[in-house]
Formats: C-alpha cells, structure tokens, sequence
C-alpha cells in the first residue's frame, strides 16, 4: 500500500482563495480586514513565522500591522499594547506571536486580549466554547487546519478510533475535542503513556504533535490509517522533519500528510479565515 498524499499547500490554496473573495466582498461594503501581530524580542524563528503571517495577509488583501517590542519589555509594556489594540477599531484579530521571553506571563497576555479579537483562539472564552461545543468561538488554527486535512479524506470520523499524541493546549487538546465533537472515540498519548506503540497500532486516525523526530515508527501505524503530522523540528544538517517516520509510515497509511508542507500551511490558512470572521462579525 502507498498513502495518498494530503497536500496542505494545495487545499490551503484553496482557502485562501475563498477568504481572498470574502475579503473583497468586505472591502466593497467599507471593512477591510486587519490583523495585528505582537512580536516580542528577536527570536529567529518568530521572525520568519510573523513575515510568513504577514505575506500570507498580503496575497488576500487583509492589512497587517507588525507592533514590535524589545526583548527586555516589561509585562506592563505588553497589556498597554493589547489594550491599545483591544481598543482599536480597525484591528480585527489579534496574534501574539510565542513563545514569549522568559519573565512574561503568556496565560496573563491570553487573557487579556478581547476574545472578538482572539484569532488564535487561547482566550478561555473560547477554549470554553470549544470544549462545549458553542461553535461559535475561534477555534486554534492548526486544529482547525488538522481537520479539514481530515475532511479531504471523505472518510466518516463517526465511531473511529482516534489516538493524539501531545496534550499542548495549542494542538493536542483542542484536536482531541474536535474530533470528539465530529464522534470518534478519542485517545490522548503522552510522554507518559505506557505502550504508545500498541495505542498507535489501533488509531484509525493518529494524530502526532510532540515534536520528536521520528517517534512514529511504520510499524505503529494500522493499514490504511489517516496519519497527521504535526511536528516539526529543525535536524542537524538543517532540513525540518517531522514526528512521524515518513518513508516508513507512506507503505502502511492511507493518508498522511507530509513534513513539510502539510499541516503547516493549513494553520496560515486558518489564520486568515479567522481574521475574516472576526472582521465580518465587528
């Protein structure tokens, strides 16, 4: 067996250009859309991702706006920032890019940013709305990306088997309440899990979001299973990998999606779909 390949760059094209047509819709009756990123520091690896945010707003026409603070920024410098853009009513989204530097409260920065405006969706009002079930809260993007990978598949997610492995409040545990909301019966592994092989083995869709090279070996995998890929890290000759052994896992899955280029561009996506609702609801 050979998985199909879910291309997150393609159907992550495909949204963009659905919120690019929203956009235009909304610039036509006097809103256009605005996100505001908060960068806090000189992380390399934040800089890339905020001018990958910031092109990505560009090429569908909604306007961002990058607000730099310096690494040494007291938390009292970085609430009067949120405020401010709490406050501002061309400012649709918020995203505070993390991690942030040590010595700032990330829960309290959360918090306080206007959950009308929370794109990423970590305020607890919509955290609370996801777990619930509301359905109107913004939902974290790259759970919501996971998911419509999901979705490409055409496979029913009603009485599947579904193993995530990570339980990040960004990723593993909002994934686990999506797919429980969509009826599969949800497993969450962890660093701690006793025999994460044999819960893999019996996934009809794994889930991976721990960042470790490679845990993921082919023969955890069930035939024909949709493998999810959500780590990525830097290796030591400078290319991404991700958690999952793609080579191995490709000849027993029946759809994974690859590093890069899957889950990955599908958050960007989410992004701006989010950062359009939350302008068309204003």
């Amino acid at each position: 067996m050979t998985a199909q390949i879910l291309d997150g760059k393609a159907i992550a094209a495909g949204i963009r250009n659905t919120v690019k047509q929203q956009v235009e819709k909304l610039v036509q009756c006097g809103t256009t859309p605005g996100l505001a990123v908060v960068l806090v520091g000189d992380n390399p690896a934040s800089q890339v991702y905020v001018r990958m945010k910031e092109k990505a707003c560009d090429s569908v026409g909604i306007r961002s706006t990058k607000h730099l603070l310096p690494a040494n920024a007291t938390q009292s410098d970085l609430d009067t920032l949120i405020e401010r853009l709490n406050a501002d009513p061309q400012v649709h989204g918020i995203l505070v890019q993390l991690p942030l530097p040590a010595g700032l409260d990330t829960y309290q920065v959360m918090r306080l940013i206007d959950p009308k405006k929370d794109i990423d969706g970590f305020h607890p009002d919509n955290v609370g709305r996801l777990c619930t079930g509301e359905g109107d809260g913004f939902i974290p993007c790259t759970p919501a990306g996971i998911m419509e990978l999901i979705r490409q598949t055409q496979r029913p997610l009603t009485g599947a088997k579904a193993v995530v492995i990570g339980r990040s409040n960004i990723v593993g545990k909002p994934i686990a309440m999506l797919l429980l909301q969509a009826n599969a019966t949800v497993k969450i592994c962890h660093s701690r899990s006793a025999d994460l092989a044999a819960e893999c083995q019996s996934a009809d869709v794994l889930v991976s979001a721990v960042g470790r090279p490679g845990l993921v070996r082919g023969d955890w995998i069930k035939p024909g299973a949709i493998v999810i890929d959500v780590g990525t890290s830097r290796t030591a000759d400078g290319s991404l990998a991700g958690d999952v052994c793609f080579d191995e896992a490709v000849k027993v899955a029946g759809f994974i999606t690859p590093v890069p280029g899957g889950v990955g561009p599908m958050t960007i996506a989410m992004l701006l779909a989010n950062t359009v609702i939350a302008a068309e609801r204003s």
